[in-house]
This record gives structure tokens, sequence and C-alpha cells, in this order.
């Protein structure tokens, strides 16, 4: 294969020959020995939003007693705010919803959007948050500042427009991207955009940083934002004694300084055993249960009481027109109600979730000793640049790839999130040709976890079918490298 010394030229190359790459992939399928029983039926993840995993026989079981009961909404709502409350103390609270991405919609416009009441034109206000991954996420609720990421949005599934993005865009509220000091934000990809590389973040740096942004826009500044993830791709791999991320921390800080709410974007992750509300000093997390939790379709809204007084109003259950303290009744976000099973499911993942934690760690701890395992036998140029890391918060093994690149030479192909949503993310669409769902593997950046196909009904990883997965990742990135030209 041909050396190239310009990126574009490498990643037109690869699409060039994107049917060769396939039809290697198919093959090493075979030689791998996937069974043709388990293809297109087991995958990288543990669930997406587009594709659930299996429940598991405690959940199951959850859902066939309650089902067949009358059981008020409000006290299975209860039941989730006291085992949130266990665990947290009592100054903490919870709030069920159908959706993550709901849940930061209804917490942003609770908290960040100025009030529409009153005479004259509502006033602007602005949130802030880091250039990170998923950005589309937690980014997409107001406008982007400054005006050179105004487009930042635009080829991620989520362009917002005048009207915003099915309502998404919010009433006079925009946001500022303060990109991370030692991030990397290069330009990749077969859609060639500038990719999110957050290995080298400093976090003390960037903090400094954003609080100079905070002081700025101090006259409209309502809140800030950022994910909840722990592992060094996303930018928080730098950690105090107690295993908290040293930029969330810090982004408290700022926060409170400013009397503002921080709130986090933790869809990716558990409650309990995952990220410590209590120690990252954060006013909300925001969680998809079914992603990690191994929980019905739900998200779940975490924080402190004083805040979550007005995420529940605007939910319905903080009390109604007719007096009572409790209620289940209709608000500005009834619409985004998660249901009867939905509370069902989430009610037995948290007591899984605090009675039995090894339950869901231990998965984890065996699927990273086959991640290590498996990549092991990778090439060792590819090796040679690796951090691989696990997360119980994510419940996911990390593997990322950023050190593959120096200055000396290009390094294996990253894929920028555009890729993703158009399809040409050859370490996608590749595993797919294998057989093999594929997982979040864009900038740089690839995370496994069990769940999809991987794991037996009582959420334990089948190593044997773990190992397919990862093993048929291992051969795609091989050659992938070999049609760059990073390998010979």
């Amino acid at each position: 294969m041909p050396k190239f010394k310009k990126k574009f030229e490498m990643y037109r190359h690869l699409q060039m020959n994107i049917p060769n790459i396939y039809a290697e992939a198919r093959k090493a399928a075979d030689e791998i020995g996937i069974p043709a029983e388990l293809r297109g039926k087991f995958g990288l993840t543990g669930a997406i939003s587009g594709c659930p995993s299996p429940l598991t026989k405690k959940v199951r079981e959850a859902l066939d007693r309650g089902s067949t009961e009358v059981i008020p909404l409000a006290k299975l709502v209860d039941e989730i705010r006291s085992i949130v409350k266990d665990v947290y103390g009592d100054e903490y609270d919870a709030a069920p919803i159908n959706t993550c991405e709901a849940g930061l919609w209804v917490t942003f416009d609770t908290l960040f959007t100025p009030p529409m009441q009153g005479r004259g034109d509502n006033y602007l206000t602005r949130y802030i948050i880091p250039y990170e991954k998923h950005l589309h996420h937690h980014g997409g609720y107001g406008r982007p500042f400054p005006p050179k990421f105004k487009d930042i949005l635009a080829d991620r599934g989520c362009t917002a427009g005048e009207l915003g993005f099915y309502g998404k865009r919010q009433n006079n509220l925009s946001e500022y991207i303060v990109p991370l000091v030692g991030a990397d934000y290069s330009v990749h990809g077969i859609k060639y955009h500038p990719v999110i590389l957050l290995t080298k973040v400093d976090p003390e740096a960037s903090a400094k940083k954003i609080k100079v942004v905070a002081e700025r826009h101090c006259t409209m500044l309502s809140g800030i934002t950022s994910l909840g993830y722990d592992t060094p791709g996303y930018g928080y791999g730098v950690k105090d004694s107690d295993g908290t991320p040293v930029l969330q921390k810090r982004l408290a800080e700022i926060a409170h300084e400013y009397d503002v709410p921080y709130v986090i974007d933790n869809a990716w992750g558990v409650p309990f055993i995952g990220h410590d509300i209590r120690k990252s000093g954060a006013d909300v997390v925001i969680y998809s249960m079914d992603k990690a939790s191994e929980s019905t379709t739900a998200g779940l809204i975490i924080g402190k009481e004083d805040v979550m007084v007005q995420i529940r109003r605007a939910l319905g259950y903080h009390g109604d027109r007719y007096g009572t303290t409790a209620s289940y009744g209709k608000a500005a976000y009834v619409t985004n109600d998660p249901g009867k099973e939905a509370l069902l499911g989430v009610i037995e993942a948290l007591k899984e979730l605090r009675d039995n934690p090894e339950a869901l760690t231990k998965p984890v701890d065996d699927l990273y000793e086959v991640v290590v395992e498996e990549f092991e036998q990778i090439h060792p140029k590819i090796k040679k640049g690796l951090i691989i890391t696990k997360s119980y918060n994510s419940r996911a093994v990390e593997v990322n790839y950023e050190n593959t690149w120096t200055k000396d030479e290009l390094g294996l192909p990253i894929f920028s999130i555009e890729d993703m949503y158009a399809g040409s993310n050859i370490f996608q669409s590749g595993v797919s040709q294998m057989g093999v769902i594929p997982t979040v593997a864009y900038d740089a950046n690839i995370f496994i976890s069990p769940g999809l196909g991987t794991t037996d009904e009582d959420g334990q990883l089948i190593k044997d079918n773990a190992r397919y997965a990862v093993r048929a990742l291992v051969k795609l990135m091989e050659i992938v490298a070999k049609y760059s030209g990073y390998l010979d």
C-alpha cells in the first residue's frame, strides 16, 4: 500500500477501498470462526438508544410481578427517590424520565433558560460547555458561541435551525464552547471534520481558562455542563485520591462561585458504582438507565434537593393544583413520563446497584481481561500507541489510539463523529460486515461494553462471545491500518 504524507489523501484512499476492506473483513470473520447463529445478534456495545440490550432475569421478573398489580405511579417514583437517598443521603433527590436526552432538555430548560413571563423582551442566558466528545448532546440546547462554532452541530444529526431541531434549541439560550488546554482538535475522517482528542488534557489549566470565560460572561451565565465520564479518551483521566476526575471538581467549584448549577450528562454511566455526585460537587447528574445500568428504557435525574424541586415540578412530581404533597399530575413536561414498566425496571436496576454492585462490576473486570488479552495479539506498531482503561461508571473498556499519531508519520486512521452519521466510519461499518454490532468508535476512541449478546440472563459475561467480538475488532483495525499505509 502507498505511504501518505497528507491526511486527506489517506482518507480518500480508504474511501476508494471500502469494498476491499469489507471483503477482507468478511473473510477474517470466517477465519476467526464467528458462529453463523451469532452474527448480527451480538456486539461490542452493551446497549445504545437504537438497540437496547436484553433485560436481565431479575428485571424481567420485576416487570412480571408489577404488571399484574395496581400501583399508583407516584408510589413507584417515591420508591426511586428512597433508593437514591439510601445511597447518596437525604439531601439528594431523584426524578425518573423517559430518556436521558429528555432529562437534559427538562433540566436545561428549568435551570438555564430565562423566564418568559413579564413585560418586555426576555433576556439572554448562556451556559458553558467544554469542547469535548458528544458535544451535540449537552451542547445542542443553545446557540453556539463564539460564532466560529455555529456549524459544529450541522453534520451530527441534530442541526438546530431557527426553530430548533424538534424544539431542542431553547429560548434565548446560548452556550460558550471552551476548547480544553492540551486537547487536539485536528481534522480527520472520510467525512473530513475536526475530531476531539483528549488524552492529554490538562484539567487545572483548562479550569483556569473556563473560569476566565465565566468571569467575562458572568452577567448572562446561567450554568456549566460537561460529561460525567472518567476515562482518558474523554479528557477525564486525571483524578484525585478519591478517583474523581479533577476537571469535573473544578467545574463544580467555578459554577458555585458564580451561584449557577453544574449539570453533568452521564448518559453512558451508572448511579452508585460510577460517578459520585457527592464527590464531584455536581448539582445534577442525568443518566440513561438502559445503556449501562441494565434497566428498561428510561432516564434518571439525580441532584441536590433544592435544585430538584424545580425539575420535579416541571415533570409534575412535586404536588398538583389540589394541594396534595405528592402527585403524578400534569405539568410542563408531562409528555416525558417514563411509564409504569419503565419505572419498575429502574427500581430493580437501582436495587441491584445498591445491594449487589459486584454483579455489575464483575462483567467489566472479565471484559477488561478479554480485551487486554486480545489486544496483546494486535500488530506491535498499533499496540504501542494504545491506552486501554476500564470504567465502572460506564461499565466499559476504553481503547484509545491517539498515540499512534506522531510528528513523523500518519497514524491509525481516526474517524470523525460525522463519519458515524454518514456511515463512513469503517471501524463501525466494517465490524457490521463481520456480523458484529458496532459500538462508539470515533475520535480515536473505542468503547467496548458487555450486554448485547455477550452476557447471560444474570448479566454476567459470556467470555467466548465477547472474545469473538473483540477479536473481530482487532483484525479489522489491522486491515484498515494496512489500507491506510500505516502498516506495510
